[in-house]
């Protein structure tokens, strides 16, 4: 575990354990809720918080669990979640699968794009960017973590990890279902009047495909250099470009924006950083203003990070030798062999036109990862076309 001092996001003051559910503000008396070692801070939701805690105090676990799963962000426009369906995930939580939670979850077309993010162009150049820049870091916080997709490789390559996200739900699936109980997590909003991990221990802090949202850009990301500290570093990565509208909600930035944001950055195409990999090569950075019609910027910051990118070979972009992978659950079988089904159109639309797998697979269902950079297999593995899934997917 990351030894962070959690303070309250409210009013800055140092949390306390009060009994196994709850932090309690030394000074004010104020408590927020903890449910499988994740606290709730979230700000303005005074009732939500209030409700929780009555529940807890109560012995009333599953009813607690019930309505922070239901909890969204402010982004969301799908349908509210079914009490009754959240109820029967709870239940069988232990058995379900990664799709079980995500459809009771309600989490719709979201949800497609968690559970195959692991062969996604932009999880690939996320992890690109991580391995061009590699500097075994021991300690890394990931912030707007989702369900965890990087903290569970970062992880198992040894680094104690934290995440923070502002959907409890998603830290939850992360828990239950792709990086366990080793990993330290939190739910906080990045817009809270007191940022509640100050002065944390981290040698590398990242952001993958989340930094465009955030309202207040400048502040956060001081919070982030912060939290990184005089050594650490920062990979960001998928900032969506607001000269080259794309697919997703959010507020986006121009070059010109990411330069003054991050003068001291290295700065990258996203799609760049993919075929980097694909390639098992160095990826090219840019300055900002070179890439005005990119559709998202890639970078590392700060005075941890390496001066120049490497070759994108091994580390963290392939399973290590002795992996059991899946054919990658896309592929459907059709015919005498397998053919991509995209699980929806608008998947389809984002995604078709860059993925690094081939349309077709003749399979098999399973196969081992050799760990020689050359074998057949490595190749396969590296386009995505077998994946290195969770267990429970």
């Amino acid at each position: 575990m990351i030894p962070f001092d959690l303070r309250s996001p409210s009013t800055g003051n140092a949390l306390k354990a009060d009994a196994p559910h709850a932090l309690r503000d030394a000074e004010t008396g104020e408590r927020w809720p903890v449910i499988d070692g994740i606290p709730y801070l979230r700000v303005g939701r005074a009732a939500l918080v209030e409700r929780v805690l009555a529940h807890l105090d109560a012995g009333e676990l599953d009813e607690a669990l019930c309505a922070l799963l239901a909890d969204q962000d402010d982004w969301w426009t799908g349908p509210a979640a079914d009490p009754a369906g959240i109820l029967s995930l709870i239940k069988a939580r232990r058995t379900a699968t990664l799709r079980d939670a995500v459809a009771g979850l309600g989490w719709g077309r979201v949800g497609d794009y968690f559970l195959h993010r692991w062969s996604d162009p932009t999880f690939l150049a996320g992890l690109a960017l991580l391995e061009a820049h590699w500097n075994e870091p021991i300690c890394v916080f990931e912030f707007a973590c989702g369900i965890g997709h990087y903290l569970r490789e970062l992880a198992r390559r040894g680094c104690k990890v934290a995440g923070a996200d502002v959907v409890f739900a998603k830290l939850w699936v992360a828990r239950h279902w792709v990086v366990g109980e080793k990993a330290q997590l939190v739910c906080f909003d990045a817009g809270s009047p007191h940022w509640p991990l100050p002065g944390a221990p981290v040698d590398l802090v990242v952001c993958h495909d989340a930094f465009y949202f955030l309202d207040d850009k400048p502040q956060t990301l001081d919070c982030l250099r912060q939290t990184a500290g005089d050594d650490g570093w920062l990979a960001i990565s998928h900032i969506h470009n607001r000269d080259c509208p794309g697919f997703s909600a959010g507020r986006a930035v121009t070059a010109d924006e990411v330069a003054e944001l991050f003068p001291d950055a290295l700065v990258y195409d996203d799609a760049e950083l993919t075929r980097a990999l694909i390639e098992a090569r160095a990826p090219v950075p840019h300055e900002p203003g070179d890439l005005r019609a990119c559709e998202a910027f890639s970078l590392v910051a700060g005075p941890g990070m390496r001066p120049a990118p490497r070759s994108v070979v091994d580390g963290l972009t392939l399973p290590k030798a002795g992996t059991a992978l899946r054919l990658n659950p896309l592929y459907a079988p059709e015919g005498a062999d397998y053919a991509i089904h995209w699980p929806s159109e608008r998947y389809e639309a984002e995604y078709a036109a860059r993925a690094t797998y081939p349309p077709r697979s003749p399979g098999p269902e399973h196969l081992t990862f050799p760990g020689e950079i050359d074998a057949p297999e490595t190749g396969r593995a590296r386009v995505r076309e077998f994946v290195d899934l969770p267990e429970r997917w």
